[in-house]
């Protein structure tokens, strides 16, 4: 997969903003918001890789989860590592055991789940919580897990029918994060049903990039303003909205959209793809995982 420092740039975007909107800068009070270009990205680079190889014929199953561990658990682990002490000498005994019933789930992957049956992600509480982050992190492993079997499954299908599967998923995806941000918040908010078409559409933004550069003399669709507007979708909704801001319902298609258009159109020649490229959105892109 060709590298992109756009989207480097991109993930700076998605982290910043949380780690601001968590650090109390009233400014960026919908920074909550850059997980979900997260989720995008994620589902762009999961398609990219896993489709990429399919197509070449190289796609291990085996080989993949290996990638994936060797991204996400050195720096999961060593951050349980350093929280683990701070909380045996700091928290009450009660604290105490909450903490390390949320260091099991984050180990385990299931703390979306965890978070769920216990917390409001906007509530004050929330945020004596210091594995809440790590809620986000489950919902995309157990995509990984669901992933790469539905795409093994739909291979042999006309690629157009693979595509349209996933549009599908991805609008009854949607209907029921709608549905639920206004009756079940939390449910909607947390567990990867309601996520899932985010993450499906940055997979779909990668399948239309593929598809346009196998095309007969095609290339991309490309149009330099869509970018920077995509950009400025995503700004907005950091700047705009705030935990009273029904979410990841209709709202969370401010934010996504601007990702997928980003991705899909910028390139490293207009506006939005020169700035996402400097040197320090790239640097902290690069070490977005991490700093999360």
């Amino acid at each position: 997969m060709k590298h992109r420092a756009e989207i480097d740039g991109l993930r700076a975007v998605a982290v910043v903003p949380v780690v601001l909107y968590h650090a109390g800068f009233k400014t960026f009070s919908g920074g909550f918001a850059g997980v979900d270009v997260f989720f995008v990205i994620s589902g762009y680079l999961m398609m990219s890789i896993i489709a990429g190889d399919m197509r070449a014929g190289t796609f291990s199953i085996l080989r993949f989860y290996q990638r994936r561990m060797r991204r996400i658990f050195p720096a999961l682990f060593l951050m349980l590592a350093c929280c683990l002490p701070l909380a045996w000498f700091i928290l009450p005994p009660g604290d105490m055991k909450e903490f390390s019933s949320s260091l099991v789930a984050a180990t385990l992957f299931y703390a979306n789940v965890h978070f769920w049956e216990r917390s409001d992600y906007f509530a004050a509480a929330a945020e004596l919580q210091p594995l809440l982050h790590t809620w986000s992190l489950a919902a995309e492993e157990q995509f990984y897990v669901l992933f790469p079997a539905f795409l093994l499954l739909t291979m042999k299908l006309r690629r157009r029918w693979q595509a349209g599967a996933m549009l599908a998923i991805g609008a009854i995806s949607l209907a029921l994060a709608h549905w639920q941000t206004g009756l079940q918040p939390a449910t909607a908010f947390f567990l990867l049903p309601a996520r899932l078409w985010e993450l499906l559409a940055g997979a779909l933004a990668a399948w239309w990039l593929m598809e346009s550069a196998a095309a007969p003399g095609g290339v991309k669709p490309y149009h330099r303003h869509l970018g920077t507007a995509g950009l400025a979708m995503i700004l907005a909704s950091v700047l705009v909205y705030d935990a009273s801001t029904p979410f990841p319902g209709l709202a969370a298609l401010l934010p996504v959209t601007g990702a997928a258009l980003v991705i899909l159109f910028s390139d490293g020649t207009d506006w939005a793809g020169r700035l996402l490229s400097h040197r320090l959105p790239v640097f902290l892109g690069l070490v977005s995982y991490s700093l999360y």
